[in-house]
């Protein structure tokens, strides 16, 4: 324990750090007792519960291509018990100490991958690719699961290496390594997905604090092994039947899923017209932003859409041209800002928590919800080309639901269990629940700007 005797332009006196973090001993602070119980964030919790309100209201509204003789309620029903076990591994996981998660990173990753490789020989095709693996009746798409685990597995990586200058030469090695390996394995089940995946550990990336001169060399790296990709998957797709726009089109048997990509792109590029005739390539284009338009700016209300009939997947991959449509171009920004929300929350805890790893966890987290929304809105409002990616918690899907519902579980953890208020026996009792390699110092936190 090092002592300090320095007094801050803002009155606060910093007299003692605890393992690299400065602790505030002054008289007029007030500490935690020992009965008190750490709550988790009310605010998450918060944006939780309305997007589950949006979720519940808005599939139902999207789900009449599903409705089928008198089991109008189903989609609905079948939706709510997805979403009532994923709140069930919430409360689960927001009793968990956030140590805990280091501690199976490794486990939980790999047998992500497990899952991933048997739904590349084994699994269920769905949409031109073989992404979900059929167990008991129940579908499980593993790609939803590798892009959480990753983000616990870079947040252990990451915790454990830290100093204050950033992440570790041997930290920025061993991460960039295990994104390689999960994104290689990734890309068959999808572009996209790989490249939110390598978006979101990029982002985690910067939030480490890794020198940029590293991560030019990382990102030369993944660019050089996306196109060793790109061409083997070019090779060995000639002659397969690959996935068309929409997801549901029926397309050239001489093409393959490279070409698949290069015709999103191209199409993306040229655009939709008014005139052009409505077919399999553009079909999901034209009505979604014929929903959006009959949107306005307050909306046909909730229940009254008239495109759910005619869009595919309207209840999944297109289900916020749906809600634009319910509740117009406010409803839709207020979504938006919504999911904001949630990341500039996680940003706040991440700040002051005492330490590296709990602060890479709730970022990580954050950032997977939010820029898989983020992706969502832009395919549908036509600022990224077509692919089938769910709007996190509100489309349908179950093994997305779960996946989402986990990581809001993690964030909680985080904000119930990490000490954020620099008090030292606090701090003290932390350390104790976490494995000796979790307890490098969150450097770029406020405790410890002050201690500069």
């Amino acid at each position: 324990m090092n002592n300090t005797s320095e007094t801050l332009a803002q009155g606060v006196r910093i007299n003692e750090t605890v393992d690299g973090v400065a602790v505030d001993t002054s008289k007029d602070r007030t500490k935690p007792t020992a009965a008190a119980k750490p709550k988790s964030d009310p605010y998450i919790w918060g944006i939780y519960i309305m997007l589950l309100v949006v979720s519940v209201v808005e599939l139902f509204s999207a789900s009449s291509t599903e409705v089928s003789g008198h089991n109008v309620y189903m989609p609905l029903i079948r939706h709510s018990i997805f979403l009532l076990v994923g709140f069930v591994i919430i409360l689960a996981l927001q009793n968990t100490h956030y140590g805990y998660f280091s501690k199976f990173a490794w486990f939980a990753a790999v047998l992500s991958l497990a899952l991933l490789f048997m739904s590349n020989i084994f699994g269920v095709e769905i949409n031109g690719a073989q992404r979900a693996i059929n167990i008991a009746g129940f579908t499980i798409q593993p790609a939803e699961i590798v892009k959480l685990t990753v983000v616990v597995l870079l947040a252990t990586i990451l915790g454990r290496n830290q100093e204050p200058g950033g992440v570790t030469t041997k930290g920025m090695i061993e991460a960039a390594i295990v994104v390689i390996i999960f994104g290689g394995s990734l890309w068959k089940n999808g572009l996209t997905n790989t490249i939110l995946l390598f978006g979101v550990c990029i982002s985690m990336f910067l939030i480490g604090g890794m020198k940029w001169k590293k991560l030019g060399i990382i990102l030369l790296l993944y660019g050089a092994l996306g196109g060793v990709l790109w061409v083997f998957k070019y090779q060995s797709d000639k002659g397969s039947e690959f996935e068309n726009l929409s997801q549901t089109e029926q397309v050239d048997e001489s093409g393959g899923r490279a070409e698949t990509h290069k015709g999103r792109v191209s199409r993306f590029l040229a655009g939709v017209n008014p005139d052009d005739p409505i077919d399999d390539f553009n079909r999901q284009v034209v009505f979604a932003k014929i929903s959006q338009a009959n949107g306005g700016v307050f909306g046909q209300g909730p229940g009254n859409s008239r495109e759910s009939a005619r869009l595919p997947l309207a209840f999944s991959d297109y289900i916020y041209s749906i809600i634009v449509e319910d509740t117009g171009l406010v409803g839709g920004v207020a979504l938006l800002l919504l999911y904001l929300f949630l990341l500039a929350r996680a940003g706040r805890i991440a700040y002051n928590c005492s330490r590296a790893f709990p602060a890479f966890l709730i970022m990580g987290c954050a950032v997977l919800i939010v820029f898989q929304a983020l992706v969502h809105m832009a395919i549908v409002t036509g600022l990224f080309p077509v692919s089938g990616q769910p709007l996190p918690l509100i489309s349908k899907g179950g093994t997305s639901i779960l996946v989402m519902s986990a990581a809001i579980g993690i964030m909680l953890s985080v904000s119930r269990f990490a000490v954020t208020n620099g008090n030292k026996q606090a701090i003290k009792e932390e350390l104790r629940e976490l494995p000796e390699d979790m307890k490098a110092a969150n450097y770029s936190g406020v405790q410890n700007e002050n201690s500069k």
